[in-house]
């Protein structure tokens, strides 16, 4: 930051201060712990570790604290933070079909094997403010929570197996990083997934649900959406194998959607997905929206125009960091800038009004 007048860096010191006081508000309440928050705004810390690319509910509580609960100041601070912490391997890629579940539904297939999971879900509530929590030492009512261990089958292969959905065949190919390596355009669908789950919550709702609504003629059904947690795993050179390092809780969406067919394929259902971490389902069914909508070209679609079917458009404004600094730097001193537009107005208002002049008097 750089300051351009006397004193400033005095002011700033005291904006600080004043920041603080403001963090903690009334004293004479009781200070919220990052405990407190870790526990119960899990989905506000879910959606800060998600954006900012880093999987650790502690910080992520802290950051909330710190930024009075903007989370997008959180997010920043989680990112920042980010950056100095060393590399020292790569885990394995996570088994979802492994996925412990609290959640799993679908909405192609009323009875699946393995069951609908209804789980911890707003879906179902009436949308009433509950004025018993405003009272302290309201407990929530015990219920059977444990997660479903066995392995369950994907919706998805019940029409794989009749061959009526695409295929998406495995690779070896290592994805590009994107914290380490520049966005590049066009970007392969890897990459776009990655960019996809650190953008912006709401921006990519506004863009799934413009696909909803006829730009890009995208209007899915939900495959399969499932909240549990997997394995993290990591090759050990030193051991010749993998071992489990840690567990992760991830939402899954994967939709499923018409497609007509080309000349060289028959009429068959498409996919997209969304992945993020912690319990996230408004962002997982919006990144499976998208990344449908952004498949166009490799399935042979037509273009229609839409937003979300213009890669460069969704991805290189997705990033809720890089839009806040662009946006919040214009408050920042511009004052030799805006002197030089200031005399260059003068001027040009200068000359036209000699110019005036000079017409009237002939």
């Amino acid at each position: 930051m750089y300051v351009a007048v006397k004193g400033g860096e005095r002011a700033i010191d005291n904006a600080h201060a004043w920041l603080a006081q403001e963090r903690r508000g009334d004293t004479a309440v009781a200070e919220l712990s990052t405990d407190q928050i870790r526990e119960q705004m899990s989905l506000a810390v879910t959606r800060v570790m998600a954006e900012g690319s880093l999987y650790d509910p502690d910080l992520a509580a802290l950051a909330i604290k710190q930024a009075r609960g903007d989370l997008i100041e959180a997010i920043f601070l989680i990112r920042a933070y980010r950056t100095t912490l060393p590399r020292i391997g790569h885990s394995l890629p996570v088994d979802c079909n492994a996925m412990s579940c609290i959640r799993r539904v679908s909405a192609t297939f009323k009875d699946v094997p393995g069951g609908q999971i209804l789980g911890p879900t707003f879906d179902y509530t009436h949308r009433l403010l509950d004025f018993k929590l405003a009272a302290d030492g309201e407990l929530p009512t015990s219920v059977s929570g444990d997660a479903v261990a066995e392995a369950m089958p994907r919706i998805t292969g019940l029409l794989d197996d009749e061959g009526l959905i695409q295929s998406d065949p495995p690779s070896d190919d290592t994805p590009t990083d994107m914290t380490r390596k520049p966005m590049e355009y066009p970007a392969d669908r890897p990459l776009r997934l990655q960019a996809l789950t650190r953008g912006d919550e709401g921006f990519l709702l506004g863009m799934a649900y413009s696909t909803q609504r006829g730009y890009g003629r995208n209007h899915p059904f939900v495959g399969e959406l499932r909240i549990g947690t997997v394995d993290v795993e990591m090759e050990i050179p030193e051991l010749g194998f993998s071992i489990d390092i840690g567990e992760i809780t991830l939402t899954e969406c994967e939709t499923v959607n018409q497609f007509m067919g080309s000349k060289t394929e028959a009429p068959q259902f498409t996919r997209g997905y969304g992945l993020v971490f912690g319990q996230n389902e408004r962002k997982a069914i919006s990144m499976a929206l998208i990344d449908r909508s952004l498949r166009w070209k490799e399935l042979g679609e037509d273009n229609v125009g839409a937003p979300a079917q213009d890669e460069e458009f969704v991805l290189s404004h997705a990033d809720n960091i890089q839009a806040t600094g662009f946006l919040e730097h214009i408050k920042l001193p511009h004052y030799v800038d805006f002197q030089s537009e200031l005399e260059l107005i003068r001027k040009v208002r200068a000359e036209a009004m000699a110019h005036s002049q000079k017409e009237a008097a002939e």
